[in-house]
């Protein structure tokens, strides 16, 4: 299976959290962390594809609400 596999990239756990606010604050899209994981290292530039058409799947909607304002304050 690996060999379908290119890169792999990793992003900092500030990025992630970052991006889910992005996406929240922006996109209005509940978004678990793990589920942001793709955007953040596009958002953040780790993955660079410059005249590319990316497409990106964001998913997951498992968050606790009660501890999501320690996540973003």
């Amino acid at each position: 299976m690996l060999h379908y596999v290119d890169d792999m990239v990793t992003v900092s756990e500030e990025a992630i959290i970052r991006t889910m606010f992005f996406l929240w604050e922006r996109l209005k899209i509940v978004v678990e962390p793990t589920g942001a994981l793709a955007a953040a290292a596009l958002l953040e530039g780790v993955v660079k594809a410059p005249q590319t058409k990316i497409g990106v799947i964001i998913s997951g909607g498992n968050v606790d609400l009660a501890q999501i304002g320690k996540l973003f304050s």
